[in-house]
C-alpha cells in the first residue's frame, strides 16, 4: 500500500515571536547609547572641568578626578540590575520597569547634554543614565526568554545570538561614531547622539507593546538569598552540630531553597577571584583612553595611513571578542583537552587573571614611556587589547557559565545578579583608589605616573597566589553532569529573573 505524499503529516515550522524584532533592535539602540556616551566620558571630563589648559602639574589629579567618577558611574550602572529585577520580579513585571525607566535613562543622556559645561549638573545626569542603564539590565535579555514557549524553544539559541550580535554591533558602531562626532561637533552633540539613540530605543520598545508576553509580577518571595541569610546569621545560636549556618533556616523557609542558596555561597567564593579582573576591565573604557589620547595613533598600511581617534580604540576590544570567543570554544578548549590538559571552569579562570595582569604590564610599559616624553605606536594598546579580551572569554565568559552549571534551577538568576555585583565592587575599588590620588598625599605620591599600574598588576597578582591555594580545595558541585541532585521546586514561576 502507498502512502499519499500529499497526506504525509507535515512538522509545523518554529517561527521566531513577532516581538523579537522591537527587543533586538531596542537592545542595539541602548548599548550604543551607552557605550558611545562611556567611550568620551574621562576625556571630557578632563578636557572640560578637570584640566582644561592641560597643565601637566595638574594631569595626575585630573585624571584621577575622572577616572574616580567613571568607575562610581560604572559600580552604580552594575550594582542596580540586582535591585531592578527584585522590583521587576516582586512589583512591575518586566515590561513596565523597561519601560519606565527608559524614560529616565532618556532624561539622563539629556542631562549630559545639556549640562556639558556645569560639573554639577553633568554628574546628576550621570548618576541618573547610570540609574536607567543599570535599572532596566537585569530584566531586558529574560524578556527575551519570557516571548518563548513550548512551540519554538528550539529557536532560543539563535534569538540570543542575534541579541548579542545586537549588543556587539551598537557598542562597536558607537565607539567608532561618538569620539568622532565629539572632535568634530563638540560635546552637546557628542552626548546628544546617544541620547537620541536611547530615545529611539523607549520608541522601538513602546512600539512592540501589542506583541509582547508580560509575565506578571509574582509579589515578594520570602524564599529568597537576602531574609534565609539574615534569618540564619541572626539564629546561629540554633545550630546544631554537623550543620551549617544556613541549615538553621529550613524550620523557617523552605529547604530546598536553602539548599539552593548554600549552592550561591559556594559559586561567590570562585566570584570572588574575578574581583580582581573587574577591578581593571573597565579601566580599557577610561585610563587606557587618556593614555591613547598621548600615543601615536596613526595606522599605516602601506596603501593607505590614517589617525584614529582615542576613544575609538577600545573597538578593537568587541573585535578580537568576536574573533576569540569561536577561537576558544571550537580551537583551543578542544586542542588543549585532547593533549590530556583539561580547560575546567577554575583552570580557565586562573589563566584569566594571568593573562589581564600581563596587559597591565604592557599599559604599565606604555606609561612609563609617556611620562619620558615618548610617543609609543598604538599598535602596543592593542597588543594589551589582546591580552585583555583574552583574558575576558577565560574569566567572564567562563564565570557565568560557572555560575551556570553550579547553581540549581532555581538559583540561576540569583547568580546573574551577584555577578554584576562583583562588576559593581571591583569598579568600586578603582574608584576608591583613584579617589585618594585625587585626594593627594600618600596615594599621589606613591601611584604617580606607571606605579599606578604596578599597584593593580601587584593587586591581580596576589589573588592569583591566593587562588593557587584555594582552587584546589573548592567544593564544586555540577548541577548539569548530576542532574539527578536538582532541588524539584513546586510552583515555581517561570521568569523567576533575579529572584533574590
Amino acid at each position: 500500500m502507498t502512502q499519499n505524499l500529499a497526506e504525509a503529516p507535515v512538522a509545523k515550522k518554529s517561527r521566531f515571536p513577532k516581538s523579537v524584532p522591537f527587543i533586538i533592535g531596542n537592545e542595539a539602540a541602548e548599548r550604543f547609547s551607552f557605550y558611545g556616551m562611556r567611550s568620551i566620558l574621562t576625556l571630557f571630563l578632563v578636557n572640560q572641568f578637570f584640566n582644561p589648559t592641560h597643565n601637566p602639574s595638574l594631569s595626575t589629579v585630573a585624571d584621577a578626578r575622572a577616572n574616580s567618577l567613571n568607575h562610581y558611574f560604572v559600580m552604580l550602572a552594575y550594582a542596580l540590575p540586582f535591585v531592578g529585577g527584585l522590583v521587576a520580579d516582586w512589583f512591575t513585571g518586566k515590561y513596565k520597569l523597561i519601560l519606565y525607566i527608559s524614560i529616565v535613562y532618556c532624561l539622563g543622556h539629556l542631562l549630559l547634554s545639556i549640562f556639558d559645561t556645569n560639573l554639577d549638573g553633568f554628574t546628576f545626569g550621570v548618576i541618573v543614565v547610570a540609574i536607567g542603564a543599570g535599572g532596566i539590565k537585569s530584566c531586558v535579555s529574560a524578556n527575551v526568554g519570557d516571548q518563548f514557549d513550548a512551540t519554538n524553544q528550539d529557536l532560543l539559541s539563535k534569538v540570543y545570538g542575534w541579541f548579542y550580535f545586537a549588543i556587539n554591533s551598537g557598542s562597536m558602531f558607537s565607539t567608532i561614531l561618538i569620539p568622532w562626532t565629539y572632535k568634530n561637533f563638540g560635546p552637546k552633540w557628542a552626548f546628544g547622539v546617544p541620547g537620541i539613540l536611547m530615545a529611539l530605543a523607549t520608541v522601538i520598545f513602546f512600539s512592540g507593546r501589542n506583541k509582547y508576553v508580560k509575565v506578571p509580577p509574582a509579589g515578594v518571595n520570602r524564599n529568597n538569598l537576602v531574609f534565609i541569610t539574615f534569618y540564619a546569621l541572626t539564629h546561629w545560636g540554633q545550630k546544631k552540630p554537623g550543620q551549617s549556618v544556613l541549615d538553621v533556616a529550613k524550620g523557617e523557609y523552605d529547604p530546598e531553597k536553602v539548599e539552593g542558596i548554600k549552592a550561591v555561597y559556594r559559586v561567590m567564593a570562585v566570584f570572588f577571584f574575578a574581583l580582581a579582573f573587574w577591578a581593571v576591565w573597565d579601566q580599557c573604557l577610561s585610563e587606557w583612553v587618556l593614555y591613547a589620547d598621548k600615543m601615536n595613533r596613526t595606522i599605516n598600511l602601506g596603501f593607505t595611513s590614517f589617525t584614529v581617534l582615542a576613544g575609538q580604540v577600545s573597538t578593537v576590544n568587541t573585535v578580537f571578542l568576536l574573533l576569540f570567543i569561536p577561537l576558544f570554544n571550537y580551537w583551543i578548549y578542544p586542542a588543549l583537552d585532547k593533549r590530556g590538559l583539561k580547560t575546567t571552569p577554575l583552570r580557565r579562570l586562573g589563566f584569566g587573571l594571568v593573562l589581564t595582569a600581563l596587559s597591565f604590564v604592557v599599559i604599565g610599559l606604555i606609561h612609563t614611556n609617556l611620562d619620558a616624553g615618548g610617543s609609543p605606536s598604538i599598535w602596543w594598546q592593542v597588543l594589551a587589547y589582546v591580552l585583555l579580551s583574552a583574558a575576558e572569554v577565560l574569566v567572564s565568559i567562563t564565570g557565568l557559565e560557572y555560575a551556570y552549571t553550579h547553581s540549581p534551577k532555581s538559583m540561576k538568576s540569583t547568580m546573574t545578579g551577584i555577578w554584576f555585583l562583583v562588576v559593581s565592587a571591583g569598579n568600586l575599588i578603582t574608584a576608591l583608589v583613584n579617589g585618594f590620588i585625587a585626594k593627594g598625599g600618600w596615594w599621589t605620591v606613591h601611584l604617580k605616573g606607571a606605579n599606578y599600574e604596578w599597584f593593580f598588576v601587584s593587586f591581580i597578582m596576589a589573588f592569583i597566589v591566593v587562588f593557587m591555594f584555594v582552587a584546589p580545595r573548592l567544593k564544586e558541585h555540577n548541577y548539569i553532569e548530576n542532574p539527578e541532585d536538582e532541588p524539584v521546586m513546586q510552583n515555581q514561576v517561570i521568569a523567576d529573573t533575579n529572584n533574590l
